[in-house]
């Protein structure tokens, strides 16, 4: 059967269930809170139970790093029940690179979060984290250095991003910026011209 090592050590069942010194924080497609608390008494619980150094600033740094990824903005007073999907995302990957001591952060499908993915897969690596993610999404699986498939619920191949590849990331990105701008004005209530798929400015 498979087994997990850790600097070539295997890892006893106690080990890999021990709440405390979890290896591996998970951000699911599905954030959904049932606390009526706001965000700040989210972050500054969080904080405590983690006993991080210098809260209140930890809390203020997580708390704007999650409104710089989320695509609509919210307060420290807004209840954690009424943030969006997106929002949600946001705030649990600001929690996880600012409070989480976890080395490894497995991230699935961001892409359909409502955020923006690649300042997120950023800030997580910025704070010395191995990010993994389940992804279908060309811009990301080409950013990253290898990329694992799994088939039948187990690797069938690590396939190493080569230089084409990487030469091709200039078009993706092109293409996933149009498309990042249609979003925003949607969202903004706009309606949508030639001029706003070409990025030129509305006269």
């Amino acid at each position: 059967g498979r087994r997990i090592h850790i600097d070539g050590k295997e890892v006893s069942d106690e080990q890999r269930f021990d709440m405390e010194g979890k290896l591996v924080a998970q951000l699911s497609q599905n954030m959904n809170f049932v606390m009526d608390l706001t965000v700040r008494e989210f972050l500054e619980m969080h904080a405590g139970s983690r006993l991080t150094r210098d809260a209140e600033n930890t809390i203020v740094k997580c708390f704007e790093c999650a409104n710089e990824l989320a695509g609509e903005k919210f307060s420290l007073d807004t209840k954690v029940t009424q943030l969006s999907g997106g929002q949600s995302r946001a705030l649990m990957i600001a929690d996880t690179a600012y409070m989480s001591a976890s080395p490894v952060v497995l991230i699935d499908e961001i892409e359909n979060a409502g955020i923006d993915r690649r300042q997120a897969i950023q800030i997580l690596a910025q704070k010395e984290k191995i990010v993994f993610i389940s992804t279908h999404d060309p811009l990301l699986a080409l950013s990253a250095d290898k990329r694992i498939v799994i088939r039948n619920g187990g690797i069938s191949r690590i396939i190493e991003t080569s230089a084409e590849e990487k030469n091709c990331l200039d078009a993706i990105e092109k293409l996933d910026a149009t498309l990042f701008r249609l979003r925003t004005s949607l969202r903004h209530g706009e309606e949508i011209s030639m001029k706003t798929v070409k990025g030129e400015e509305q006269q």
